[in-house]
């Protein structure tokens, strides 16, 4: 209850604090992309649930015409804006609103992933669905050291860290993993 408690409290700040910022990418994204402002997305939160996670666009609206796609460093899919957002996760601020709604968290064991990749990872990885015991968090110590996979054995390779999460559990650590995702942020760093 105390992690919810603060995930609330921490987000409603977030938002107060970043809202000319909010409010200057959505104007940016409403300007530079064709379509809609917002993405939203469905991926699976905890125990297996499904839940709508909100984006700003970053992409063309084409961009998985044939299917499910990761991102990889460089993507021709995405748009220039897209790219500067994405190093450094401006188009996640949406996700906040999925924290206040209860969805994921600040910090979890994993980002919430889609079901079709779930589905992949958890042939080769079974232990994946441990994972899903508990909320996802938009930082995961998974993202913070290794970052973004580009293939499911890069999700499976990224799953050594967020294990060792779910082992070792605190507001300690969650502050210290809050603190390396906010200057890979401001540093406009990591994959």
């Amino acid at each position: 209850m105390l992690k919810r408690f603060v995930d609330v409290l921490v987000a409603l700040v977030a938002i107060v604090l970043l809202s000319p910022l909010f409010l200057l990418v959505l104007l940016i994204t409403a300007i530079t992309s064709k379509g809609a402002i917002f993405y939203r997305q469905e991926r699976i939160g905890y125990k297996g649930k499904p839940f709508i996670m909100y984006k700003f666009v970053s992409m063309y609206p084409d961009a998985e015409k044939n299917g499910p796609c990761l991102w990889i460093e460089g993507d021709k899919r995405q748009t220039k804006w897209g790219e500067f957002m994405r190093k450094r996760r401006f188009d996640e601020l949406p996700q906040l609103w999925n924290i206040l709604r209860g969805d994921m968290g600040f910090v979890g064991p994993t980002r919430p992933e889609r079901k079709y990749y779930i589905d992949k990872l958890v042939k080769i990885a079974p232990d994946y669905k441990t994972l899903l015991n508990a909320k996802p968090g938009l930082v995961s110590i998974g993202i913070v050291e290794y970052g973004y996979a580009s293939s499911v054995e890069q999700m499976k390779d990224r799953m050594q860290y967020d294990m060792q999460y779910l082992k070792d559990t605190s507001p300690i650590k969650d502050l210290k993993i809050l603190y390396r995702a906010f200057w890979k942020v401001i540093l406009g760093r990591g994959k």
